[in-house]
């Protein structure tokens, strides 16, 4: 049944595209959302951008000769109009929701063509205090869900398979294995005896050779002194290795290895092997809790206490800055000067090409999905990127774990054959963190 659909402004600022994502139901747009737009059209930030688009949308539909007011026709068959609000409207809304203000005016444009139509209205916003005061109104609305994902089943990148002896056998015998059934390109899989489940073997699945090849193993002293320490980590360093896998994703709590394991393989291909011209690492400026105001110094100084994770794992796999004694060893600034690591913000981003560089994205849940899509499309010929994170632990108060960038680009990306994933769940920090991490 054909429905009516009422937007919100947050929708649009979150997904301009938003517009031709209803199929062939009629959306509607109060004019109070246009004017609440027309605020961000000068921010430089993604929210400045989206307005700027959703603005240029609306101007073309105009631009066809039908007036916005009475409704234009899109692409699928449905009807797009802009609804003016009265103060009649307004007062069809409880006393306590009688305020002039922007949500009470979108809601109230709402509640009136419901009253008025004859088809179902659902009223669509991110705002879950505004959900729930059309619900007590009698609006049914929802949240906007078209780029979200179901967290609970999201792609995990592995699985384990029931198998003959004779299989697991077979597989280490002649170094590969026929697969029968439906598997991911690059899925991680653990062969189980079935009589025996402590005999397994562990490959990753090649889907134009329908075949399961063997891990790349880490070399024997390790990649920079690290060595995987369960099964996940060894799934990673595999993907994280390979040269034809072109976007990796990593998923995990704390302490489970993610960015340590995948700057140890950055810096093995970058400096080791010279596969990569240079390990770039980035990471989004997002604080932890109350902010700390403007910081002093100059561009790398006022960065320093946001990169400061990744100098710790770049300084954990050089050794200790300075030994007891006063000596000093290696620090990561010789890398950074050698040309070999680079450290930078996400935020100058835009317009760069990135060829033949090995990029690491740590704290990737805290970006959108539309950031994200800026990221990768900056990957020149020969680059590799990692997106490293943990949906659970998100400090950006515009996504969550099912909206934000990195789950969206773990689902998009799993039936690719240059994408690989693996979800690690085993912490390895320490007992502590690990504790914490379950516990907390």
């Amino acid at each position: 049944m054909k429905k009516t659909f009422v937007l919100d402004t947050n929708v649009l600022l979150h997904d301009p595209q938003a517009l031709f994502k209803f199929e062939e139901n009629d959306l509607v747009i109060p004019i109070t959302v246009i004017e609440e737009i027309d605020r961000f059209k000068k921010d430089l930030n993604e929210k400045g951008r989206n307005a700027r688009q959703i603005s240029r949308f609306l101007d073309a539909f105009r631009k066809k000769g039908e007036k916005l007011v009475e409704g234009v026709t899109l692409e699928k068959g449905g009807i797009l109009r802009v609804e003016l609000y009265t103060h009649e409207a307004m007062k069809r809304l409880p006393p306590e929701l009688q305020v002039d203000r922007g949500d009470n005016r979108i809601l109230a444009v709402a509640l009136d063509i419901k009253e008025q139509g004859d088809t179902p209205v659902i009223f669509v916003t991110k705002d879950t205090n505004l959900r729930i005061k059309a619900d007590a109104v009698g609006v049914v609305a929802e949240d906007y869900e078209s780029d979200k994902v179901s967290i609970d089943e999201l792609y995990t990148g592995k699985v384990d398979v029931m198998v003959d002896k004779d299989e697991v056998d077979r597989f280490y015998g002649q170094g590969y294995l026929p697969m029968e059934g439906e598997y991911s390109p690059n899925q991680c899989i653990t062969l189980v005896e079935s009589s025996n489940p402590s005999h397994t073997a562990i490959g990753r699945y090649n889907y134009s050779m329908d075949r399961l090849n063997p891990l790349i193993r880490a070399p024997k002293d390790g990649l920079w002194g690290i060595h995987p320490r369960n099964r996940e980590q060894q799934f990673a360093l595999d993907l994280l290795l390979d040269e034809d896998i072109q976007l990796v994703t990593l998923v995990g709590k704390a302490g489970t290895g993610k960015t340590l394991l995948a700057i140890a393989a950055g810096l093995h291909k970058a400096a080791d092997e010279g596969s990569y011209s240079r390990l770039l690492v980035s990471r989004p400026v997002f604080p932890m809790g109350r902010d700390l105001g403007f910081l002093p110094g100059d561009v790398e100084e006022k960065l320093a206490p946001w990169m400061q994770p990744i100098f710790d794992n770049v300084e954990l796999l050089l050794g200790a800055v300075e030994e007891r004694g006063g000596k000093h060893k290696r620090g990561y600034k010789e890398l950074v000067d050698m040309g070999i690591l680079e450290i930078e913000p996400l935020t100058y981003i835009r317009g760069r090409s990135i060829p033949k560089q090995y990029m690491i994205v740590d704290e990737a849940q805290n970006l959108t999905p539309h950031e994200v899509k800026t990221i990768i499309t900056r990957a020149g010929e020969g680059t590799k990127i990692v997106l490293t994170g943990d949906p659970y632990q998100i400090d950006n108060p515009y996504v969550d774990a099912s909206s934000n960038g990195l789950t969206y680009t773990v689902e998009k990306f799993k039936g690719q054959q240059i994408a690989g994933h693996i979800t690690l769940e085993k912490g390895e920090r320490s007992s502590l963190a690990e504790l914490a991490a379950n516990l907390l």
